[in-house]
């Protein structure tokens, strides 16, 4: 067993969150749902949005009979709305090409809208047993300091995969736990600015704290600033779109008070080019 595994296995049965897609049964369909409001949001905001959404459509064939703007309307405040829109879309091909079954095989998974090596991986492996790496940004910098003793990982690619792949047990439970391991050492313990070296199960075999924490480039790519950007504009275009739905809306009623009116147009448009928003005869609603 790789050197991390065994240390990894053992701290993780012990503490482990109590996650809702960690629980048995939960299904590939739930966790495909939650692996996609999971994308740059926290576990505390995901939970209860998971939970209504499934309480709604609890299986893909329930959210592709649904209308696009009803997914759009029922995402909220999770941000990154297109999400919605290409969950929608997935549960659309997962009900026309694979009868309704969310599938098992990586590239089949990785064939759907919204779907990349991450998520498919996530998929086959913790709702299927399958045996594959799976990588977050939490699990790139468990690796960056424990194995190649820097500070932060540098920029995301397909090597990844296979660096964590070297770190895997051949037993395929063993696998998937050391996989949700490494992920969940990231989120608790092993954080970007204030890791808890002093509780690590790793690290006897840490190679940035046996080089004494040497500082490192951060090059994670920094989010703008949202107050005044054209990201607030946009949430509250769709905010306006989703408590008017079904309902349209008149172009000159949303956010009329926005103070930059041509910043709020540009949302308009931004909306309407990610197939967001619709507009015909002089009113904009979500799409139908």
């Amino acid at each position: 067993m790789p050197g991390i595994a065994a240390p990894l296995i053992a701290w993780y049965r012990d503490n482990a969150r109590d996650l809702p897609w960690r629980r048995p049964g939960f299904g590939a369909w739930g966790t495909l749902v939650s692996e996609f409001m999971l994308q740059q949001t926290p576990v505390a905001r995901v939970i209860p949005h998971l939970e209504a959404w499934l309480g709604r459509w609890p299986a893909p064939a329930d959210l592709a009979a649904a209308a696009p703007a009803e997914a759009v309307t029922q995402w909220a405040n999770l941000g990154y709305p297109r999400r919605a829109l290409w969950l929608h879309r997935a549960a659309v091909e997962i009900r026309d090409r694979h009868d309704g079954v969310v599938p098992r095989d990586v590239e089949a998974l990785l064939a759907l809208t919204g779907i990349g090596d991450y998520t498919a991986r996530a998929v086959a492996v913790f709702a299927y047993g399958d045996r594959h790496p799976v990588v977050d940004t939490n699990t790139r910098r468990v690796l960056a300091r424990v194995v190649d003793g820097v500070a932060q990982p540098g920029p995301p690619g397909r090597a990844d995969l296979a660096r964590m792949a070297a770190e895997l047990p051949d037993d395929i439970g063993e696998a998937a736990i050391v996989n949700a391991a490494a992920m969940e050492l990231g989120a608790i313990v092993c954080t970007a600015r204030a890791p808890k070296c002093g509780v690590c199960p790793v690290a006897a075999q840490c190679a940035w704290r046996a080089a004494g924490y040497p500082a490192s480039e951060d090059r994670r790519r920094r989010q703008a600033k949202y107050e005044g950007s054209d990201r607030q504009a946009r949430g509250a275009v769709l905010k306006v779109l989703r408590d008017a739905a079904p309902a349209a809306v008149r172009l000159d009623e949303v956010v009329p008070a926005w103070l930059d009116p041509v910043q709020r147009d540009r949302a308009i448009d931004s909306l309407i080019a990610d197939g967001l928003a619709e507009a015909a005869d002089g009113v904009l609603f979500l799409p139908r």
